[in-house]
């Protein structure tokens, strides 16, 4: 089943973020972009949100540029109220060094499409396990 098919899939919220997680693991970041909505939200909830997917294309941009490789390991995955709640490690490789770090994201899907994007991890653990000093975009926010 393609991104497109799946993007269209509105009844089922899983396979939809399945699709997206399965797109960022591989770095098919315009994959990942097409099951957004034009108004979704990506949010890692210790920074600004990011609104809309042009800004969104910028932030995967950005990111795409900096980490060199991401590996997402999902742990669970399941649908409550009609939002899917993923639980997994982030296996990321930053300016050379490689870290875990746990990761929950929660997906709001409305009409095939993600709505919204929430990330609940450790930000502090993730930039010091990679070196960073300052957020690798945060003069870009």
């Amino acid at each position: 089943m393609t991104h497109d098919t799946l993007a269209r899939s509105a009844d089922d919220p899983m396979a939809v973020a399945k699709a997206i997680l399965e797109a960022w693991d591989i770095r098919d970041f315009a994959a990942v972009l097409s099951l957004f909505a034009e108004d979704g939200v990506l949010h890692s909830m210790m920074i600004e949100p990011i609104v809309g997917r042009a800004s969104i294309a910028a932030r995967l941009a950005r990111l795409g540029a900096a980490a060199h490789k991401t590996r997402l390991r999902i742990r669970h995955i399941g649908v409550i109220d009609g939002q899917v709640f993923v639980e997994r490690i982030d296996e990321i490789t930053l300016n050379g060094r490689q870290t875990d770090v746990p990761v929950v994201g929660v997906f709001r899907i409305e009409n095939g499409l993600v709505a919204s994007w929430r990330e609940y991890y450790d930000r502090r653990q993730l930039l010091g396990a990679m070196g960073v000093v300052e957020d690798f975009d945060r003069s870009a926010r």
